[in-house]
């Protein structure tokens, strides 16, 4: 949890982001735990962790990835666009999104 939300933390931060309302998602896959929250005026909030199950409601903004690969995100090991290239990280949202995303990340 706290290393979704550092890595959550740092792009809600980030200065293109401040504007940005968003529900997340995080689903860790090895973990069969879904985090979400809400990206809003610059941080993260309401961060929940639940079972992963297809009744979870679909955030605006979803991530997928393994425990082990958001550790590597947030200690530097592990660059986001890589990860992403290679499908380590799946990012889904809208396209309106997406594009600011892109500069985000």
């Amino acid at each position: 949890m706290t290393a979704l939300d550092g890595f959550v933390g740092k792009l809600a931060a980030a200065e293109g982001a401040r504007d940005l309302d968003r529900t997340v998602s995080c689903r860790l896959t090895d973990l069969g735990q879904v985090v979400a929250g809400r990206l809003a005026l610059g941080s993260v909030h309401d961060m929940t962790a639940v079972p992963d199950s297809p009744a979870v409601p679909k955030a605006d903004i979803r991530l997928t990835m393994s425990s082990d690969d958001l550790l590597a995100l947030t200690s530097g090991e592990l660059a986001f666009a890589p990860a992403w290239a290679t499908g380590r990280v799946k990012l889904e949202a809208g396209l309106r999104d997406m594009l600011r995303l892109r500069s985000l990340l």
